[in-house]
């Protein structure tokens, strides 16, 4: 088995930086607004279309290009979080039982909260790798992203990515993508891309080991938020029943996944609460975190997560807006839906994506300006929406 030279190593670096421009001919500052985000003339990446998104996998198709591979690159998103961290690690162990050589690289080292999955740290970030993962990296035959299909969501990781002349495939349960010259195996209504790494044990012949089921659990129930969200099915259920006959032991995940929290992360949520503030007669709900923030409670990044979902426990709320500044000074926004409005469009209109009911996008303008688009951006969407059979009023 590999293991791990713990020596760091700078391998990739982030390539290109957005600009735009603050001031007219006259010097003027300009205010963006929505229709900045929205113009024709900015560069956009090509997006998938949802309607193709629905369709159901080829699994055979799939499992032909799997077997067919001999090293494999398994990759995830920036910011990771539990499903791609539990897809990666799950999927990884479906890999090996075939007998690949496999091995995980992400743009970002996993977060404290999910360390427990991989104790062993088979989860490579960038920033990590070692002259022999480079070398290994040239010799694999198959890029395999899971969770995203996103230029912006591969981070780092892009570089590589592009420079690559291998097969690549992308597994992943996101409405929409861009056109990372990937072959998809995409379904858009399963509830946790967790859930599409069950299924391709399934179709590549593999029996779902106890090591297998906590991983893949911890995916599907954190992208679920423990089986609250409207995804959830009959089918997620009967997901998680096999996992639990696999041998996971759900009171035993739930102490890991939520009863394990930092002071930090106790204290910033508290913070950001505090700052809610609230638009369009209750419906809406918004707060920030800024770096400052971060800091003054001693958390980090990751340890904000779930805390848009917060927002939505006031009374009457219908939508929920969280933005959180970066250490590049980039902003990151999250929403969040309990009405009929497209979470998923709302972020569109922002270079982001996601789903129906949660989504994000990051913008590097500045805070007062991105907060006033996104308030424009909801205001229109509920304005579209004034309708008597609409529940969004």
């Amino acid at each position: 088995m590999f293991t791990q030279n713990k020596q760091s190593r700078n391998f990739y670096t982030a390539q290109g930086v957005s600009q735009y421009k603050n001031c007219n001919s006259a010097g003027v500052l300009k205010i963006p607004t929505l229709s900045y985000f929205l113009s024709a003339s900015r560069v956009k990446p090509t997006h998938w279309e949802t309607d193709t998104m629905k369709q159901t996998i080829d699994w055979q198709r799939f499992a032909k290009i799997v077997h067919s591979a001999s090293k494999i690159i398994l990759t995830i998103h920036h910011r990771p979080d539990g499903d791609c961290i539990g897809s990666a690690l799950a999927m990884r162990l479906v890999l090996l039982y075939l007998g690949k050589e496999v091995r995980i690289f992400a743009p970002h080292r996993t977060p404290p909260t999910l360390t427990f999955l991989d104790p062993n740290l088979y989860v490579t970030a960038l920033e990590d790798m070692t002259e022999e993962d480079t070398q290994w990296m040239k010799t694999a035959d198959l890029f395999f992203v899971l969770d995203t299909s996103a230029w912006a969501q591969l981070g780092d990781m892009a570089v590589p990515f592009r420079e690559s002349s291998i097969k690549k495939i992308v597994l992943d349960h996101h409405v929409k993508g861009d056109d990372i010259g990937a072959e998809r195996f995409v379904d858009s209504e399963a509830e946790a891309t967790g859930a599409l790494v069950v299924r391709a044990a399934d179709a590549l012949g593999v029996s779902i080991s106890d090591e297998m089921a906590r991983s893949a659990f911890v995916a599907l129930t954190t992208d679920t938020g423990w089986f609250r969200f409207a995804g959830v099915t009959a089918d997620t259920f009967h997901t998680a029943a096999r996992l639990v006959e696999a041998g996971v032991e759900p009171d035993a995940m739930y102490r890991e996944i939520y009863e394990k929290e930092s002071l930090g992360r106790i204290r910033l949520i508290g913070q950001t609460l505090s700052k809610t503030e609230s638009y369009l007669n209750g419906r809406l709900m918004l707060s920030w975190i800024r770096l400052d923030d971060f800091e003054a409670a001693g958390a980090h990044a990751s340890d904000s997560e779930d805390i848009v979902n917060m927002l939505l426990q006031v009374r009457d709320s219908k939508m929920a807006a969280l933005i959180s500044e970066l250490n590049d000074g980039t902003f990151k926004f999250s929403f969040r839906s309990r009405c009929s409005i497209d979470c998923s469009v709302l972020a569109a209109q922002f270079g982001g994506g996601g789903h129906k009911k949660a989504a994000a996008a990051s913008s590097p303008l500045p805070f007062e300006q991105v907060k006033r688009a996104i308030i424009e951006a909801i205001t229109k969407a509920f304005t579209e929406t004034a309708k008597p059979t609409v529940p969004c009023q």
